[in-house]
């Protein structure tokens, strides 16, 4: 067999003589029972222990909820390890903790979209899709949200992030071939000054574009063009990070090979390298779009759009909204329409991230399962599959 292979689930998973462990595609009902139990006795003994102590009141529904866990931890693992082993009531405690982990972790983003939702949803789907396709300029603070628009914001945040991606991406992924294919004295002071940059806070890469692009030129200096400048400063490190890491993933033995076939650096660099992690270096650009859409301190002093609600379709001249101004501009008054205004303009920047990430999970897994089809067969399953042949 030559060349690519599917793999054959039939054929020997491991190398031969050596077992590989394998986790039970599901739950077994004895093994749901064994929880659901352990949770309602570990519940059972926590409302004892707190009636007879006096402390049963909402007012310490946290300490209760602690003490619930723990027991049911304690009630847990006790059982496991009577009825399965040490090793299985390892691994089950495990299990436990690793996704109360993982659920405490997402309760602050599953409340902010759920806030989100519940007080903006309802200014997007009003006269919808008239929110989002005009702007705020003919509306006053007692108007409707009806009339409100954040159409101008998002034509304002998509120039902006596209100007800023046209130029930082390019950029970002050469300076990261630069990093990851030389070894010179200057390859180290790019690297070190590349990682001061992506700790840098993104307000200093809009105080630097403010005094060096905007100030010189007083009241034309605010545009879109120079809140691309500030997004691609941000972006810049941001990606190049990104891009040096998904560089070292492409195996030694392709430069190798290149190289022994008397293809020069640079050709090697282009025709071997770039093409086998175009996929991923596209996913990490993503990322740096999501990252740069949603800031608001780099925007602040260089796009001015916190002075206007019309649409301005020319980045490189005039003060032009974006999405972040939007919001901070109508959180901050006082009129409680003004107020829904921003609650619908957040929901709109937030689903737009989203979105980004979600293209960006898709094309990663669609990289992933390409790998896997064209995944070469190493010897001894080359061997097997050619014995199974025969």
């Amino acid at each position: 067999m030559s060349g690519s292979a599917v793999l054959d689930p039939t054929l020997p998973s491991g190398p031969p003589g050596r077992e590989r462990p394998r986790r039970r595609a599901s739950v077994s009902s004895d093994a749901t029972l064994e929880c659901m139990g352990s949770i309602v006795a570990a519940l059972a003994l926590v409302f004892v222990v707190f009636s007879i102590s006096g402390q049963l009141a909402l007012s310490n529904a946290f300490g209760i909820a602690i003490c619930w866990f723990g027991a049911f931890a304690l009630v847990y693992g006790v059982v496991s390890r009577t009825r399965h082993g040490i090793e299985r009531a390892k691994d089950r405690l495990a299990t436990v903790f690793i996704w109360t982990g993982s659920l405490i972790a997402m309760l602050p983003l599953i409340f902010i979209i759920g806030w989100l939702l519940f007080k903006g949803l309802s200014v997007v789907l009003a006269g919808f899709p008239h929110f989002l396709l005009s702007d705020s300029s003919k509306a006053g603070p007692s108007d409707p949200v009806s009339k409100a628009g954040v159409g101008a914001a998002i034509v304002g945040s998509l120039e902006q992030v596209g100007i800023a991606t046209l130029v930082a991406a390019p950029l970002s992924i050469l300076t990261a071939t630069y990093l990851n294919e030389s070894k010179s004295a200057l390859s180290r002071v790019v690297r070190l000054v590349v990682d001061a940059m992506t700790g840098t806070p993104e307000i200093i890469a809009g105080l630097f574009v403010y005094l060096l692009w905007v100030q010189p030129r007083h009241t034309n200096g605010q545009s879109g063009v120079a809140a691309s400048m500030a997004l691609g400063i941000m972006m810049l490190p941001f990606v190049t990070r990104g891009a040096q890491e998904v560089l070292k993933t492409v195996p030694g033995s392709l430069r190798e090979a290149g190289l022994a076939l008397g293809a020069p650096q640079w050709r090697l660099t282009l025709r071997v390298v770039l093409p086998t992690a175009k996929v991923a270096l596209l996913t990490v650009t993503i990322l740096g779009v999501a990252r740069a859409v949603g800031e608001t301190a780099a925007v602040y002093f260089t796009a001015g759009g916190s002075a206007t609600q019309k649409f301005n379709w020319n980045p490189f001249h005039g003060i032009q909204l974006d999405l972040p101004l939007y919001v901070v501009q109508f959180a901050k008054v006082s009129s409680p329409t003004e107020v829904r205004e921003a609650w619908g303009g957040a929901l709109v920047l937030v689903f737009m991230v989203l979105l980004l990430f979600t293209v960006t999970r898709v094309i990663s897994k669609g990289n992933r399962g390409k790998r896997r089809r064209h995944l070469v067969l190493p010897a001894w399953r080359r061997g097997a599959a050619a014995k199974s042949g025969q």
